[in-house]
């Protein structure tokens, strides 16, 4: 069982799992009641903490072992900031619906507002994690978490600039003034522009596999994987696949019924995900 960790494919399997199992989690209890993050949100930052204890922790050893633990403190991590976002603890200092009519630079800014604080949370841990690195030799933790937040920034700068699938109908109802900063619409060259960066990454990395210039690590099959999910959840902002069919565990009748925004502006919005 042990040989089996240290496989590609139990790494591929386990970054399937964190992927799947987190975002489900996250889906499920941000439709309960309000009230329930009175508990859930002192729970994942307990976790948070245990997440940073784990990154340091795995930074000072090597092999598959310091692997899997650097990437799932840093899916623990994540899961904190998801959480504290979607329970609209941790937004911005703008809580309302875009100023009707606003374009260019005053659009960007006031939704530049809506997730400020958000924002300025990820670039502290991420700091946190760059600290920590320092002399020590795996780098799985804080690579993880760069790779997260970088294909974090371009699914919401897509979000921003357009796309055909905003899932709005998987926000919830505290969040429903985020609908008006997203726009639905036909994809901009952006897309292709960071859609096609991604992917030759991903291909860069295979080929170089292939060619035997790296050698397969665990901690290389669990970021090519989280590289691979994350470009599929970009894909799905074009094709329209129901969540239910990936996480209807997560979406269960007995939750908050999804909500539906109202027609404020020709803007949409997706969740914050990618």
């Amino acid at each position: 069982m042990t040989e089996f960790f240290t496989t590609t494919t139990a790494a591929v399997l386990f970054a399937l799992l964190c992927w799947w199992f987190g975002t489900g989690a996250i889906l499920w209890l941000v439709r309960l009641p309000k009230a329930s993050f009175a508990w859930s949100l002192p729970v994942f930052s307990v976790l948070l903490l245990l997440g940073i204890w784990g990154s340091q922790a795995s930074m000072r050893g090597s092999g598959p072992g310091p692997a899997y633990l650097g990437f799932a403190s840093v899916i623990l991590m994540w899961s904190w900031h998801e959480l504290a976002f979607l329970s609209g603890w941790l937004t911005g200092p703008r809580r309302s619906f875009m100023t009707p009519g606003a374009k260019g630079a005053q659009r960007f800014r006031e939704a530049l507002q809506v997730v400020l604080y958000h924002e300025l949370a990820l670039l502290a841990n991420f700091l946190l994690l760059l600290w920590l690195q320092q002399g020590q030799p795996n780098h799985v933790a804080l690579c993880t978490f760069a790779l997260l937040w970088c294909m974090r920034f371009t699914a919401k700068m897509n979000l921003f600039l357009g796309v055909p699938e905003v899932g709005d109908q998987y926000l919830p109802g505290h969040l429903t003034y985020l609908g008006s900063y997203f726009r639905r619409g036909s994809v901009t060259g952006f897309f292709f522009l960071t859609m096609g960066g991604a992917c030759l990454t991903w291909l860069w990395l295979i080929w170089q596999v292939h060619h035997g210039l790296v050698a397969v690590t665990t901690g290389w099959a669990l970021l090519a994987a989280l590289l691979g999910l994350a470009i599929v959840e970009h894909v799905l902002m074009v094709f329209p696949v129901p969540m239910q069919r990936l996480w209807g565990w997560a979406m269960s009748r007995g939750q908050t019924p999804p909500n539906k925004l109202l027609p404020v502006s020709p803007v949409g919005v997706k969740p914050d995900q990618a």
